[in-house]
């Protein structure tokens, strides 16, 4: 028998009961409604009745609705996926990845929504699908360059969740915010040769998953390319042509990545050195002036040197001319198509302007 002590007494072993949102309203002689407007903080409610319904649920342990209860009613995770391709931390190391980022995180803010990061190794593709299969995500976002495919589109497009990027995945199932890649590489490699450069080299980003520092050849430019890298170098070409030096970083976007390359195409006899470099970023850019510093030429005037991204790195003791393609407008496209997508809508992908910013880096040959 159970003594008249005992009757409210869990059993033992057994966890009590967590206090219910429906608790909390009946306590506090409000709506469940009402009790639910306190806590998401959407709605209009007097001032007395939100302290009282707050007080309440301190004094019942109740620390908020259940997140994956509301995400079920709602029909939604409350996340997107962000591939990045590389390691996570690599991403954080390149400033028009983080401005991408930003933008996104802006637009999103207003849904609200949160951010995953999950990086993509160049050369471990699949192991993210394992990885991915586990997720509830509203929508994945393709963040930076990469390759064509991508063994996850299937995967996802199989669930139904929506997908976005800045040009790749190459797929009709990807909503794309693009920029012109051949058009904008061509145009300031016309601007090089405007200013009278006819020997000019270009340092490339990688080229492939597979790529290694040192010159591009044919095969780099065959199979599952980076489009980004491929197109800016096809405009670089269509100026210069295909004979013209052309080198890879072998590991991205990467200051260190443009000291090699710079020493490369720099560290020659004074007739055979380039007067121009036309590099695939601006954080590639900085590492071939540092390069041709280090070696005793002075940019301008012994050497012009353009990035591509737009940013601003005021380390750099330059103004790169380079080709703004506004990373952080790019950031909040995408998350203006998520958010429209969420909403119901079927937004179409878009082409996104860019313009040549020019700085202190270029000027005619000597």
């Amino acid at each position: 028998m159970v003594s008249p002590g005992q009757a409210d007494t869990p059993r033992r072993g057994r966890r009590p009961q967590r206090p219910t949102l429906r608790d909390v309203a009946t306590r506090a002689g409000v709506s469940v409604s009402t009790a639910s407007i306190v806590f998401s903080g959407k709605g209009p409610v007097a001032a007395a009745t939100a302290e009282r319904v707050r007080a309440v649920a301190a004094e019942m342990g109740f620390a908020g609705p259940n997140p994956l209860a509301s995400s079920l009613r709602q029909g939604r995770a409350g996340v997107v996926g962000v591939v990045v391709e590389g390691r996570v931390r690599i991403a954080f190391r390149d400033p028009f990845a983080i401005s991408i980022l930003d933008g996104l995180a802006e637009e999103l803010d207003a849904i609200p929504t949160g951010l995953l990061l999950l990086g993509q190794p160049a050369d471990d593709e699949e192991n993210l699908l394992p990885l991915i299969a586990g997720l509830a995500l509203d929508a994945v976002v393709f963040s930076l360059c990469g390759p064509e495919s991508s063994p996850l589109v299937h995967h996802l497009a199989a669930r139904g969740i929506p997908m976005f990027g800045t040009g790749v995945p190459d797929d009709k199932r990807v909503t794309q915010v693009r920029i012109d890649e051949r058009a904008a590489g061509g145009e300031i490699a016309r601007y090089v040769r405007r200013l009278g450069h006819r020997r000019v080299a270009h340092v490339a980003m990688s080229l492939t998953a597979g790529s290694t520092a040192g010159p591009v050849i044919p095969d780099d430019l065959t199979g599952d390319t980076y489009l980004s890298s491929r197109g800016r170098l096809e405009g670089f070409r269509d100026v210069f042509g295909a004979r013209a030096v052309a080198v890879q970083t072998g590991d991205g976007s990467s200051v260190e990545g443009g000291i090699i390359a710079g020493r490369a195409v720099l560290d020659r006899p004074v007739e055979q050195r380039p007067t121009a470099v036309v590099a695939q970023s601006d954080v590639i850019a900085a590492g071939v002036i540092i390069a041709a510093e280090e070696l005793g030429l002075r940019v301008p005037d012994d050497l012009s040197v353009t990035g591509f991204d737009g940013l601003d790195l005021p380390w750099l003791p330059h103004r790169l001319t380079t080709m703004d393609q506004h990373g952080h407008d790019k950031g909040r496209l995408l998350g203006t198509l998520v958010r429209r997508t969420l909403e119901g809508q079927r937004p179409r992908g878009v082409t996104q302007p860019v313009h040549l910013r020019e700085g202190t880096t270029t000027a005619p040959p000597r």
